[in-house]
């Protein structure tokens, strides 16, 4: 089932905690810490797969788990690291925080891989604190915290060419003339349900990608049918191609459908209507000028030529003048201005808040009693032994060397002061 939208839960692995242990072995009554570090925690990583070309795969599993590193072991054995998650997405995906909408990444032109969400950091083993005056740390590091993250994946076609037009005006006939696409004809009073993509090869020149983009009624830009949808595939295209029906053999004004559709366009994303737009007046052959008073397709020239829209036309069934319009189409790619069409990043991954152990607060509670809290100082207290004379000095020289005890000293701390350290721990501080 195609598929161009999805809404998925991505967490990457939590680094592994560091061991504490000591050496033990006959005739060795003081080894020594030997406790081993944790192993990194797997990445969330995208790529592209060039042969996928639905996000249908995503309606079956909506959650993407990496694996988290082992633990640390004795002996100074390093835990092993967590598999890292590779999911594979079409090209053209755009990916977007699922909270602000702003755009994470996007997977297209020379960005084909990347890490999403890094795995957490092992934990330190007590291997790594013994100084000369600790020689036996009772205290390992807890491996860093996974990182997660609701994620909107969205699909844009990477086509140079977009076709639009009612159902019915001969879309699907026109694409399968005049490229390798292959789309199911036939006269359907609905929209195509798939944008359809195919190759247009050129004569002496490089060919491009055409898109039937499908969805495009009136009220299509207010998500009436599927516009929505499918109105996003239209963003990375450089060309618009407007297909009408000249001969009107539903009923229907092409001046006023091209007028609907431009502006479905331009509530959609006003932006739209500045790409360079030609007219495939389809249908000649079935034009009936005995009954009618003007030339449809003299109709359109007096109408849009003025305006820089060309109009040509065309019989997409026999195949009159579509030579003349791709040779158009194929000019004004080559004119058209050559940005890349590309989504920036705006959302920053550090705003998960996930590298919690660069983050506290100081602040004067009352007189004589300050408050010291913050994912860094809760992350100490969880792999400090503070009932232990050493764990304890260690926890004081943090203090001292992250300059939280500075900060307390410039609110007015004086000896004898109380210390709120956390929700669960107090002391007098004392020079």
């Amino acid at each position: 089932m195609f598929a161009d939208r999805a809404r998925i839960f991505i967490k990457s692995g939590k680094g592994g905690d560091g061991h504490v242990s000591f050496r033990r072995e006959l005739y060795v009554p003081a080894g020594g810490p030997d406790g081993g570090n944790g192993g990194k925690g797997g990445d969330i990583i995208f790529e592209v797969d060039k042969g996928l070309n639905t996000l249908g795969d995503f309606r079956y599993n909506s959650k993407y788990v990496a694996e988290s590193g082992q633990e640390g072991g004795k002996k100074r054995c390093t835990g092993k690291d967590g598999e890292d998650l590779i999911i594979k997405v079409p090209e053209g995906t755009v990916m977007y925080d699922d909270v602000t909408g702003k755009v994470i990444a996007d997977f297209s032109k020379d960005n084909m891989r990347q890490v999403i969400l890094p795995g957490g950091r092992g934990g330190k083993g007590n291997m790594n604190y013994a100084t000369s005056t600790m020689q036996a740390p009772q205290y390992a590091q807890p491996g860093q915290d996974a990182r997660e993250l609701w994620v909107k994946l969205e699909l844009k076609c990477i086509a140079d060419v977009g076709l639009v037009g009612f159902p019915n005006v001969g879309k699907s006939t026109f694409l399968s003339r005049v490229s390798n696409a292959k789309p199911k004809i036939a006269n359907y009073h609905f929209t195509t349900l798939n944008p359809i993509l195919g190759v247009v090869d050129v004569d002496g020149a490089k060919g491009f990608v055409i898109a039937d983009i499908p969805g495009l009624i009136e009220g299509a830009s207010d998500g009436i049918g599927l516009g929505h949808e499918f109105l996003q595939h239209i963003e990375r295209c450089r060309v618009l191609i407007h297909m009408v029906d000249v001969a009107s053999t539903e009923g229907r004004d092409p001046i006023e459908d091209i007028k609907a559709i431009n502006a479905e366009l331009e509530k959609y994303d006003p932006t739209l209507l500045n790409k360079p737009q030609v007219i495939a007046a389809n249908k000649t052959d079935v034009i009936q000028m005995e009954y009618l008073d003007e030339d449809p397709v003299e109709r359109l020239r007096k109408e849009f030529e003025p305006k820089g829209i060309e109009v040509f036309p065309i019989s997409a069934v026999s195949g009159k003048g579509l030579k003349e319009l791709i040779f158009k189409v194929k000019d004004l790619l080559d004119n058209a201005e050559d940005d890349d069409i590309t989504f920036a990043p705006e959302f920053d991954l550090d705003m998960l808040g996930v590298d919690k152990d660069v983050a506290y607060s100081v602040e004067k509670e009352e007189e004589g009693v300050y408050l010291v809290s913050g994912p860094r100082i809760d992350r100490m207290l969880g792999y400090t032994n503070l009932e232990s004379e050493k764990g304890f000095n260690f926890f004081q020289n943090f203090m001292k060397d992250s300059g939280i005890i500075k900060e307390l000293l410039a609110l007015g701390l004086v000896e004898g002061d109380t210390v709120k350290v956390g929700d669960y721990m107090e002391f007098e501080y004392y020079e």
